[in-house]
């Protein structure tokens, strides 16, 4: 939600509506999707190459831990899904084209923001690892963030101007005014705080003539929010706030506002204001505009919704989702962060938004790839037990197969029909999904992958699923990887292994230093490259379609129950990294030369690049124009292949990278995928 020109309209009258805080000692609830955007966007982070998610996560965790210094209680709130009454469908398409324009303009060296794609997954693991309470609403979650803080008396901290329009009985403090990174202490004592800026409602009615507060949400209806836009309102608003002229978009947004909350000053109560405002329509009008401005006014009344039991107890009682009859396993996970709202998404609307990357505008979406595993995920969905007169009106109750996803086309938006794939019959009733047997929920997860479990067995459980991703992504005909591509992707893995290798405590002095070099040169080569380098577009969108494969391959394991361990993502990709590794190998540098200080990386990476490389079409290992001869020169003993990072040898059966053995690469295993 969000009042246009709200904000920075409170913003501009700064001392007049908002009062000075010392914040510390107290609980607060915080906005979660306001947080994660504002720290991903603000805190000097690598946006282009797909997600540098550890530096990410450092933020997180410092942020955190000032909250915790100041002995500051934290509780973050989550959006779930998309309302049930697909109210905001307009507006989230709006942010859909807005988001492919700012991708297009980073991808071009331009300037933009678009969260990359994996970072609410990140954020949550982030507060699981920092032990901060939280919970995910089955919808929006700004009634319920309202209606938690006035229960325990304590602020709310978010980025969205809605919060200027709740009635919050301690305020509304801004992220932009939270000074996070500055806390001070308390003269004379071993205490800290956070100075912050807190929105005060009464101050704020009390500029405009001691204004009652009731008619606060109807002057944000108007205003203009996500879920109204009516174009008849419009029209009555253009005589009450005529548009000024020659000045600049913020300058008639400000107008609009300060004229809008004059004349609505007048009015005793939001009856009264309403009337008035009905009586400048078209009769015909007047019902159904009434109806549709009280209900959004609704908006901003408390939630029946109580998280101070969930935080309590654990117990999430959400009357909307009861109503829908999910089961009760799903609405527990969809609390507990452990679905995702594309899951509910699907399940409530039978829609999913997928969301854009920085990609090449001019390839097929990067999420085409990861589509048959969309299929699947569907397919467990089908039998929810949803009650039909519930259903928004944009599902298709009658292709009882069909779903609809939001998808980028070239630089726009479009809606495609997407048919879920029919299981076995055991996998079809949603409320036993949890009951099958660990084998039968891994064997559709791997058979969805394309992936054997032997080849999984010498691989760390932490890198399993991330790994049987990887060869689903080899697979597909759309992925145009080189081999390069997956050297850096497979390096890049080694991140989180090696972090727990220098700060174990049983390693060996001699393994540890080798580690610890290692893992410093791979943190240099995330530096940021020499001005100029412009984006390699191909290599971001293979990168992009790795990180599709791995979003959904990470929803079916959740939905699953988890057969395999979900991974830390924190430190298992970081796009810096990758695409500087990948400069690197193009640029001569052999794997083997980058490990060989430290032997247990370089174990690591060969039992990764086994796993892989016999799903990966030949043509990854040949060089360009040589795929037509494969055959040929397999017969031929001792003919060496060459490509741009190395060389496959028929005699030894080893991938060599111009100095050393390495790699094991089994010829009679380059011809084709299992």
């Amino acid at each position: 939600m969000g009042i246009r020109g709200l904000m920075s309209f409170v913003e501009d009258h700064s001392n007049e509506f908002f009062t000075d805080l010392k914040l510390r000692d107290t609980k607060i609830v915080i906005d979660g999707y306001a947080l994660f955007h504002r720290l991903c966007f603000n805190s000097n982070l690598e946006l282009r190459y797909g997600g540098d998610y550890d530096s990410f996560a450092d933020v997180v965790q410092k942020f955190f831990e000032s909250l915790f210094a100041c002995n500051i209680c934290p509780y973050v709130v989550l959006d779930g899904g998309c309302d049930i009454s697909d109210k905001k469908l307009t507006t989230l398409k709006d942010r859909a084209r807005e988001k492919i324009q700012m991708a297009h303009s980073l991808s071009v060296g331009g300037g933009g923001y678009v969260c990359p794609l994996l970072i609410r997954e990140v954020f949550i693991q982030i507060l699981i690892k920092l032990q901060v309470c939280f919970v995910q609403c089955f919808s929006e979650a700004d009634q319920d963030i309202m209606t938690l803080a006035n229960h325990w008396n304590c602020p709310v901290l978010s980025s969205d101007s809605d919060f200027c329009i709740f009635d919050l009985k301690t305020g509304f403090c801004p992220l932009n005014s939270f000074q996070w990174r500055n806390m001070n202490a308390i003269k004379g004592t071993k205490n800290y705080y956070i100075p912050a800026k807190c929105f005060s409602l009464d101050a704020f009615c009390h500029h405009f003539s001691n204004m009652n507060k009731a008619l606060v949400p109807l002057f944000a209806v108007l205003c203009g929010n996500d879920h109204i836009n009516l174009p008849i309102v419009e029209t009555f608003l253009s005589k009450v706030c005529p548009p000024l002229r020659a000045t600049s978009s913020k300058g008639r947004r400000h107008h609009r506002v300060l004229r809008l909350l004059n004349w609505l000053s007048h009015f005793p109560d939001p009856t009264e204001a309403l009337d008035n405002i009905l009586k400048h329509l078209p009769k015909k009008d007047r019902e159904n505009v009434k109806e549709l401005l009280c209900c959004s006014m609704a908006e901003y009344q408390q939630s029946q919704v109580k998280l101070q039991n969930f935080f309590q107890d654990g117990t999430f009682i959400c009357q909307v989702a009861m109503n829908l009859g999910l089961p009760e396993w799903v609405l527990v996970a969809l609390a507990k962060g452990q679905l995702s709202p594309f899951i509910s998404d699907a399940l409530v609307l039978r829609r999913t938004i997928l969301h854009t990357q920085v990609e090449n505008m001019q390839r097929p979406n990067a999420h085409r790839v990861a589509q048959p595993i969309r299929q699947i995920i569907y397919g467990l969905l089908l039998n929810a037990s949803s009650h039909p007169e519930n259903m928004s009106p944009n599902a298709l109750p009658s292709q009882p197969l069909a779903f609809c996803e939001v998808e980028r086309i070239n630089k726009n938006i479009k809606t495609s029909i997407v048919d879920a794939v029919e299981l076995p019959k055991d996998y079809t009733d949603l409320t036993k999904l949890t009951k099958l047997s660990l084998v039968r929920r891994q064997m559709l997860l791997l058979e969805t992958l394309k992936v054997k479990q032997t080849i999984l067995e010498p691989i760390p459980p932490s890198l399993k699923l991330p790994i049987a991703v990887s060869c689903y992504w080899l697979q597909h005909t759309e992925t145009k990887a080189k081999l390069y591509h997956l050297q850096a992707l497979l390096l890049g893995m080694l991140m989180g292994p090696l972090h727990a290798m220098i700060n174990s405590s049983d390693k060996e002095d001699l393994r540890e230093g080798g580690a610890k070099m290692l893992y410093e040169d791979f943190q240099r080569e995330k530096e940021p490259p020499r001005q100029g380098l412009s984006l390699d577009l191909d290599t971001a969108h293979i990168f992009c379609q790795w990180q599709c494969c791995l979003q959904m391959g990470m929803y079916l394991n959740q939905l699953l129950s988890t057969p395999l361990p979900e991974p830390d993502l924190t430190r298992l990709y970081n796009g810096s990294l990758v695409h500087g590794l990948c400069r690197q190998l193009l640029a001569s540098t052999s794997v083997e030369g980058l490990l060989n200080t430290c032997p247990e990386a370089k174990q690591l990476y060969e039992n990764l690049f086994n796993a892989t490389r016999s799903y990966a079409p030949a043509e990854l290992f040949l060089p360009k124009g040589k795929s037509n001869t494969r055959k040929k020169r397999q017969k031929k003993k001792g003919t060496s292949w060459s490509n741009n990072c190395g060389e496959i040898t028929s005699d030894t059966g080893c991938w060599y990278d111009g100095s050393n053995r390495f790699g094991l690469l089994m010829v009679e295993n380059l011809g084709g995928t299992h």
